[in-house]
Order: C-alpha cells, then structure tokens, then sequence
C-alpha cells in the first residue's frame, strides 16, 4: 500500500503576511526566483493586482497602492529585484521602535477624582460670586462624593468632601452653612455599591482558583 506524504501547516514555514495567504506567499517566492528581469516585471505587476483583488477595501485608503508595494517586498525578505514605482523600504524601517507617547506627567493626589476634576476646581475658583457660582460649588461636591464613593466602595463624611474642595481650590473656597450635600443613597444607591463589592469578590475567588 503506498505511504501518502501529507503536508501540514504546521510543518510549513511562517507566513511573513498572513492575511495574504500560502498562495501569494509561494507566487511571491517564484518572482524572486525568476531569472528574466522582464518576466519578473511582469509577475510582480500580476501578484499586485491579485493582492488588490483579494482586498478591494484597501482602494478607500490612501496610498494603497504603494501599501501593495511595501508588502510584496516584505513577503520577499526584501530580494524582489522589480521596477516597482514604489522605492523598495528597507528592513530597518520596520525595525524601528516607535516613538514613546508623552502621557501627562502631572501627579494627581487623589486618584478617584482625577485630574480634570481638579483643573476645574480651579477654573471655578475665577467665576463671579452669586447662586450660579454656588450652585456649581455644591454640584462638583457632590459629584467628589460620589466619585468617591463608586471608586472607593465606601462611604465617606461630608468633613471630608468640604476639607478636599478647599484644598483642591487653594482655600479660596470657603463653604456657607445653608450648603448642604446629598446623602450618600440620593448619589449611589447601595445596591450598587453591593454589587460592586460582590464582582470584586468573584474576580479575587476566580483568581485563585486558577
């Protein structure tokens, strides 16, 4: 009985490209071979418009067709010798690490609240006095207090809350006793700070399950 060779993937080389496919891959592979620059020509002209074919959605971008260039010459580990209208990129252009992201440096003190809470803490400081300013006052504690207490998971007191908004302000916010702040249940129901508290939970069991 004859013994059938198969061919597994897995025992085929990686794909450079693999959106492409083993079949452009192996028809990149056999332009390089060809020996007649004019025919090579041609065959790379020919694997460029199937790759075209094979991805119509790449003509909404800019430049795809220079993109079809580019990845023709990686799938050929850069020894596809064509007349491209492209200039072929070299391996060290894909090489490059990119550039680090500046991220804010600014430290924030109390993570809970974030940053943009603070920055206009101190843009309300500038408002005019009267009930629209204090309105905003009242309204930004409140919102401290149930930032607080969503991300804490806790209660917390109004001392606090009113101690937190002077500091944030640079103490030009002084708040009047008429002032009042709503309870912790009008802000954050309980039952939400419960199930917050139970998926916390399930996620530390879950983990040491595995």
């Amino acid at each position: 009985m004859t013994e059938l060779n198969m061919d597994y993937n897995s025992e085929r080389p990686d794909l450079v490209i693999p959106e492409y496919g083993r079949n452009i891959q192996r028809m990149v592979e056999y332009a390089v071979s060809i020996k007649s620059k004019e025919l090579r020509n041609q065959v790379a002209q020919a694997i460029i418009n199937v790759m075209g074919q094979l991805f119509p959605h790449l003509r909404d971008e800019e430049n795809y067709k220079h993109k079809l260039w580019d990845h023709i010459f990686i799938m050929s580990d850069f020894k596809l010798d064509v007349e491209s209208p492209y200039p072929m990129p070299s391996p060290q252009q894909f090489q490059e690490k990119p550039e680090r992201v500046n991220y804010p440096t600014n430290d924030i003190k109390y993570g809970h609240y974030g940053q943009i809470l603070e920055q206009t803490l101190k843009t309300l400081v500038n408002f005019p006095d009267g009930e629209d300013k204090d309105r905003l006052i009242v309204e930004l504690a409140n919102m401290m207090k149930r930032m607080y207490i969503t991300g804490a998971q806790s209660t917390i007191s109004d001392e606090v809350i009113i101690r937190q908004l002077k500091e944030f302000s640079g103490g030009k916010i002084e708040w009047k006793e008429e002032w009042t702040l709503s309870t912790a249940d009008e802000l954050v129901p309980q039952q939400v700070v419960q199930n917050r508290k139970r998926k916390k939970t399930t996620k530390k069991k879950t983990r040491r399950k595995y």
